[in-house]
């Protein structure tokens, strides 16, 4: 089944459920059902009656008993007038409104009205005449389609949850209920979906981070703004180390900025007019200087560039920082590591030539297939193009070259990409890693961007060979992007079961008894003195060593529920022929203490 098939029956899922809602509460009053990834919702309002996840085999019993009935899904188009009329007559407030909408507006504001989630259709003059309609049995619905011809022709599906969505995303308007529903081509696909989702829930961040002892949440320190453990905290700075390590490879150096600035420095970036209402806001009580705690580093960045004169002999100029940012996300959009108030960065910047954007573009673009090679999840590429809308600033002759040469050097590094406009930065088009997990979900990685733009708000300049000003281009990158968001995306791949490089606690020493604790001093000497180079290079191992008087077996299941890689299991006939029983997830091995050392290397 093709997308275009795929997406007209999830369409008609959507109407065959508010149908079946309507046979059950004929009262019920619709709002919107567009096809999401992986299926579809409605949004219904039943007044005080409220959906419950206990109903949704009774409404699924109705779906089937419509999609048996092999109800033929028939076109038909009204005046809009007429179209008002029927909303009034059969009590639809909600598309009444829509329908008002769309004649107030005509074609020149139909973007604005977001056709796609509507699912309204307009088909006449530029005066918006004419509205179609879809009709499946008795239920009919303003509706721009596709459909399947018939509902026998639906798939598998299922609903799956039940949640609160203002009108609109207006949170001014009434609030609905948002009925949600997956769908596949067979009920094969269906079962491995619902198996991914289940093991989704198995490796939730926000669970594993719990058990793991990664991080924590308090209230008192507030909603998105999470406080990492000493365990976690391994996580993050090693997750650092390796991304510095990787750039300054290509000799990136580090710089440090605060953390508060003047506003003056987001107006002069542009940052201000487009995300000013994001930030947060500092009052001096010494100076009548209006501060923001920095939401990103660019533009910090940019300062230090502009400190000195520079020459084409200093190009390029490649600045490192990892520091920690602060956005006022919405609170009902916080959640675990996903979403978060406080956001650490691995940003660096780049002050370029054009001659050199392409040598600049491949380091970091190596760099990124390298770390991303490590942890095991496969890449593809994103070109983010601006859309023609207003939202960016820049000559769109800049934006051109930028977005021309982006696609150049991904395709000269063989990289399988797709490009998407809308989604670039508002100063420039960007590189996006798509990073393929575990269970096959897709999340956005590391970035590569070129930027026209600022460099010319800034005022930056270089001498070329002739003594002539030139404005640098600025590439920006950051590999793990947000640290907290890498680190949630990381701990559900892996499931907790982080590479050994990374595991928090490497290697756990469980003793049988407490006969032979001077044989276990000689094993944590071997490891102390062992130094692991890669990838993260001088990385000493991190081991604890469990001599409680408890039974093997469980120790050794509290070392596997906390995921720890390494299992060294010794007893009396260990310590009499000089060896370790070594447990990995895959099994367990006996090695010569003298061979340890370079066993761990190995791993």
């Amino acid at each position: 089944m093709n997308e275009d098939q795929l997406y007209a029956m999830r369409h008609s899922l959507a109407h065959i459920t508010a149908a079946a809602v309507q046979r059950l509460w004929p009262g019920a009053k619709f709002g919107v059902g567009p096809v999401i990834e992986d299926g579809f919702y409605y949004d219904i309002d039943l007044g005080e009656t409220k959906i419950s996840e206990q109903q949704f085999n009774k409404i699924e019993k109705v779906m089937r008993r419509i999609i048996a009935e092999k109800q033929e899904f028939i076109c038909s188009t009204c005046p809009i007038n007429e179209a008002i009329d029927w909303a009034k007559e059969t009590g639809q407030p909600y598309k009444e409104e829509l329908l008002n909408d769309l004649k107030r507006a005509g074609t020149t504001r139909a973007a604005d009205l977001d056709m796609s989630e509507m699912g309204t259709i307009a088909s006449g003059n530029s005066a918006m005449d004419e509205v179609s309609f879809y009709t499946n049995g008795s239920f009919k619905d303003l509706c721009r389609g596709p459909h399947v011809a018939n509902t026998k022709e639906v798939g598998a599906f299922k609903l799956m949850r039940i949640a609160g969505a203002y009108w609109r995303g207006n949170e001014n308007n009434p609030q609905m209920q948002r009925l949600y529903g997956v769908a596949f081509a067979t009920d094969e696909e269906l079962d491995n979906y619902l198996e991914r989702l289940e093991q989704a829930k198995q490796r939730d961040h926000r669970k594993l981070g719990k058990e793991l002892d990664l991080y924590t949440m308090s209230p008192l320190v507030g909603a998105g703004l999470p406080l990492f453990t000493p365990r976690g905290t391994i996580l993050r700075d090693l997750a650092a180390q390796y991304s510095n390590q990787l750039r300054q490879g290509f000799g990136f150096e580090k710089v440090w900025t605060p953390h508060i600035t003047k506003k003056e420095l987001y107006e002069a970036s542009g940052h201000w007019a487009k995300f000013g209402g994001e930030l947060f806001l500092v009052k001096s009580q010494e100076t009548s200087d209006e501060m923001a705690l920095k939401p990103m580093n660019c533009p910090h960045h940019t300062q230090i560039f502009a400190s000195k004169p520079r020459s084409y002999r200093d190009m390029p100029v490649r600045f490192l920082e990892t520091t920690t940012d602060y956005r006022d996300e919405k609170t009902g959009e916080l959640g675990g590591l996903n979403r978060v108030r406080s956001l650490t960065q691995d940003d660096s910047h780049v002050f370029a030539r054009p001659d050199q954007i392409e040598g600049e573009i491949n380091s970091l673009l190596a760099s990124a297939r390298q770390l991303y090679g490590e942890l095991g999840m496969e890449l593809r590429v994103r070109l983010s193009y601006r859309d023609s809308s207003d939202r960016y600033i820049g000559e769109m002759k800049l934006w051109q070259s930028a977005q021309a040469q982006l696609k150049a050097a991904v395709e000269a590094n063989g990289l399988y990409y797709y490009e998407q406009e809308g989604e670039a930065a508002f100063y420039g088009p960007k590189i996006d890693f798509m990073a393929t997990d575990a269970i096959g979900r897709e999340h956005q990685v590391a970035t590569v961007q070129l930027d026209f733009v600022q460099p010319k708000r800034f005022g930056l300049g270089y001498n070329d060979a002739d003594g002539q000003m030139q404005t640098p281009v600025m590439i920006h990158c950051a590999l793990l992007g947000s640290i907290e968001r890498f680190l949630s995306v990381v701990i559900e791949h892996t499931a907790g079961w982080f590479p050994f490089w990374l595991a928090p606690e490497q290697i756990r020493i469980l003793t049988i008894n407490d006969t032979i604790l001077e044989y276990v001093d000689e094993i944590t000497s071997i490891i102390a003195e062992t130094v692991l180079m890669r990838p993260v290079k001088y990385n000493e191992i991190r081991y604890s060593v469990d001599v409680r008087n408890e039974s093997l077996g469980k120790k050794i299941r509290e070392a596997v529920s906390m995921k720890i890689p390494v299992q060294i299991i010794v007893g009396p006939k260990d310590r009499e022929a000089c060896t370790v029983s070594v447990r990995l997830r895959d099994g367990e091995t006996v090695l010569a203490l003298s061979d340890l050392s370079e066993y761990l290397r190995t791993l």
